[in-house]
């Protein structure tokens, strides 16, 4: 798949999962939205990329309560300059009713992501 983003709303985009192959994947990143939706099938991760010159936090939306009975959006800083890999995501915790798990920036300015699955 090619990383491209389709429209969903003015502030948020659904993601196209990109899969790693024996082939090997060139990943291609989209500009992140203040919010994004991603197909999650449990063993899907999140890259994202920092060019902006402030540190940035992505939350992942929890919908439902952890294993230690507390319903809490994991936070991420992702720092200036810099990429993180987030996940996996369990999907009886992320996922709504379409499958969908939602990523959230405190802000998209220089923020790129990409989203793989193995």
């Amino acid at each position: 798949m090619d990383g491209t983003t389709l429209t969903q709303g003015e502030d948020m985009a659904l993601l196209t999962v990109q899969t790693i192959a024996l082939t090997g994947l060139e990943m291609t990143y989209a500009a992140a939205s203040v919010s994004d939706t991603f197909p999650n099938n449990g063993r899907t991760f999140l890259h994202i990329k920092n060019g902006d010159g402030s540190d940035h936090t992505a939350t992942i939306n929890s919908l439902v309560d952890c294993n230690q009975g507390f319903d809490h959006d994991p936070a991420v800083v992702v720092t200036a300059g810099e990429e993180r890999m987030i996940g996996p995501f369990p999907m009886n915790r992320f996922n709504n009713a379409s499958g969908l798990a939602t990523v959230t920036l405190d802000a998209a300015t220089s923020m790129t992501v990409a989203v793989i699955t193995i």
